[in-house]
C-alpha cells in the first residue's frame, strides 16, 4: 500500500453535514446540561467539540458548536443523525427558554484546507477549536491532517463562497479521517464512550462542567483506569465500512474493535478510524471483518493522548 502524501489545498462544500440551531435565553445553559462540553462559557472566540451521550455514557451524536450570538448556538453534525438527534434533545427542553430546530437550509458549510486558509484571511496556525469571524462567516480551526491546516466555514445561505481551488469531497473526508477526529454517523451510534474516540484528548469532554447524561460513566472511565479502548488511524488496501468489526492476533474469534469512519485515500486505498482494545493494538495482526479479512496498518496518531502526556 502506498501512503498518500498530504491533503490538497482548496475549499470543499460539505453537504453531508447539517446545522441544528438552539435559540433563546436558556440555549447555552440547556446544552451545557446535555452535552459533554462547557457551553455556558462559550464565547465568540471559541468553538466546542462535544458529544451527546446516553445515560450509560455511550455517544449518540457528536457536534462542532459555535455561539455567533448570545442567545444562539449552532451545532454542526452529520446529516444522517439530524432527525433522531433533534428529537432526543427536544425531549429534554421542558421549561427551558430554548427552541431547537433544523437550520441547515439557512447556512452553507465548507471545509478549507492548506493554502485556502490564507487565501481567505484565516490564521493557519490557530489552535483547534478557535473561532474567528470573516464577514458574515464563522471560521472554526480544526485539527490538521498530516500537517495540513484545516478549517470549517459556516456562513448564512447566500453569502459568497470562500475562495480557493475546488476540493473534492472524498479528499476532504480522507483528511477528516487522517486528522483522527471522529464524526459520529448512524452505523456507530451508541457504541462508544467519548474516550474510546479520544474525545477527552481533543477538547471534546470537560470534566469540570458538572452533570449531563452519562457523566458518571464518562468520569469513571477517565479517573478509575477502566478505559481499555482507544481510536487509531489505520490504512487498508481493500474497502472498509463504518461499523465493521475488527479482529486481532490475540483473539481470532471475538472482535477487538470497530471501524468508526472510512474514507478513500488519493491512491485508492482505504483510510479509517478504528476504536479498539489497547491490548489488541499491542498484539498486532489486525484485520477487518474477520480474522482473515483485509489487513489493517496502524498509523501514528497526529496528537498526544491525554493519558500519555
Amino acid at each position: 500500500m502506498t501512503l498518500p502524501v498530504s491533503l490538497p489545498s482548496g475549499a470543499c462544500a460539505l453537504p453531508h453535514l447539517c446545522v441544528i440551531a438552539a435559540e433563546g435565553p436558556d440555549a447555552a445553559s440547556f446544552l451545557h446540561g446535555q452535552l459533554t462540553q462547557d457551553f455556558s462559557l462559550l464565547d465568540g472566540t471559541q468553538a466546542r467539540l462535544a458529544a451527546l451521550c446516553t445515560a450509560k455514557g455511550r455517544m449518540i451524536a457528536s457536534f462542532v458548536g459555535i455561539r455567533p450570538q448570545p442567545e444562539t448556538i449552532l451545532l454542526v453534525c452529520s446529516q444522517d443523525i439530524l432527525a433522531a438527534t433533534l428529537k432526543r434533545l427536544s425531549m429534554y427542553v421542558l421549561r427551558a427558554k430554548a427552541k431547537l430546530r433544523d437550520a441547515s437550509a439557512e447556512f452553507m458549510l465548507y471545509g478549507l484546507a492548506g493554502d485556502a486558509l490564507a487565501a481567505n484571511g484565516i490564521d493557519a496556525a490557530a489552535a483547534p477549536w478557535q473561532r474567528s469571524a470573516k464577514g458574515a462567516a464563522s471560521v472554526v480551526s480544526l485539527y490538521p491532517a498530516d500537517g495540513v491546516p484545516r478549517a470549517l466555514w459556516i456562513a448564512p445561505a447566500g453569502t459568497p463562497a470562500p475562495v480557493g481551488a475546488e476540493l473534492d469531497l472524498a479528499a476532504w473526508q480522507w483528511g477528516e479521517v487522517r486528522s483522527a477526529v471522529a464524526t459520529l454517523t448512524t452505523p456507530v451510534l451508541d457504541a462508544f464512550v467519548p474516550q474510546m474516540l479520544n474525545y477527552e484528548s481533543i477538547g471534546g469532554v470537560n470534566f469540570k462542567k458538572g452533570c449531563y447524561p452519562g457523566q458518571e460513566v464518562v468520569a469513571r472511565s477517565q479517573f478509575r483506569g477502566t478505559l481499555k479502548r482507544r481510536a487509531y488511524v489505520v490504512g487498508a488496501s481493500a474497502p472498509l465500512v463504518a461499523g465493521q468489526e475488527v479482529f486481532g492476533a490475540n483473539d481470532a474469534e471475538q472482535p477487538v474493535g470497530t471501524v468508526v469512519q472510512v474514507a478513500t485515500a488519493p491512491d485508492g486505498s482505504s483510510a479509517a478510524l478504528v476504536s479498539m482494545q489497547i491490548a489488541a493494538l499491542e498484539a498486532g495482526g489486525l484485520h477487518a471483518g474477520s480474522a482473515d479479512g483485509p489487513a489493517l496498518k496502524v498509523e501514528p496518531l497526529p496528537y498526544a493522548l491525554l493519558a500519555d502526556i
